[in-house]
């Protein structure tokens, strides 16, 4: 009986190291991202269109975790910057692509080296071969816990 009680709270101290590293790389991460102006959402936006290239609202939204709703209201922001345009489907003209404006990828070549260089900065404290691990663990954690939710 000891080892399950043990079992999980070692499980709870984990889910607390987790939200306080996560919160830590976060604060570095938001810092870096406010210093051009942007926000994480807008930022994630970007670094989904210039390394995916043109994408669907939709597609855009599953991939940085914001609703239909938001990525409307966040692609809305970006274009008004003139960072990015939006343009319909020639197959299906409900479908709306996002791309990058000319002016949305340079700035996203200019911002993008500076804040991986912070983000290297915040995982200082690990090898990289200590990253590839933590990488791996955290994965099959979130795959897991992600799988558990169906039952």
């Amino acid at each position: 009986m000891a080892d399950h009680q043990e079992q999980e709270e070692l499980s709870l101290y984990l889910l607390v190291v987790l939200a306080r590293a996560y919160n830590s790389v976060m604060l570095h991460s938001t810092r870096s991202i406010q210093s051009h102006g942007l926000n994480t959402t807008e930022f994630g936006v970007l670094d989904v269109l210039y390394h995916k290239g043109s994408q669907p609202l939709q597609k855009i939204g599953e991939k940085v975790l914001i609703s239909s709703g938001n990525i409307t209201y966040v692609v809305d922001k970006l274009q008004k910057k003139n960072l990015l345009v939006r343009r319909a489907s020639s197959e299906d003209r409900r479908v709306i692509y996002a791309e990058l404006t000319p002016e949305g990828r340079e700035l996203f070549e200019t911002i993008f080296p500076d804040h991986q260089k912070k983000m290297d900065a915040a995982f200082g404290g690990l090898t990289e071969e200590e990253k590839k691990q933590a990488s791996a663990l955290l994965r099959k954690m979130g795959i897991t816990a992600q799988n558990r939710l169906h039952r």
